[in-house]
């Protein structure tokens, strides 16, 4: 029963569609916050709250560069979330729809 409380507690953070976006992103490689921030156009604190959320479920994991800080997926050992994510287009759809195409912020 265990692990099906610790599925549930990281589906359940895939119901939020900013966060299953933010997911979504990381696929294809790593964002910094400030990325996020323009890609998503919230706030810096919101999206630091919500990977603060992914991170605590382990479905993300960071690395400090100086200041900056990226998030990278953390899915390997969750099939079951790797499977959800097969379903999400892909970064290049999302900026797309996003009208983000053109999108070269590197946080430097």
């Amino acid at each position: 029963m265990e692990q099906i409380h610790e599925m549930v507690e990281k589906l359940k953070l895939l119901s939020d569609g900013t966060r299953l976006t933010i997911l979504a992103l990381l696929k294809d490689r790593e964002f910094c916050v400030c990325e996020l921030v323009d890609i998503l156009e919230i706030s810096q604190p919101g999206v630091s709250q919500h990977l603060r959320k992914l991170k605590s479920q382990g479905l993300v994991k960071e690395d400090k560069r100086g200041q900056w800080v990226y998030y990278s997926l953390n899915v390997d050992d969750k099939p079951y979330i790797k499977s959800v994510l097969e379903y999400t287009p892909d970064s290049r759809t999302i900026l797309n729809v996003l009208n983000k195409k053109d999108i070269t912020f590197i946080c430097k």
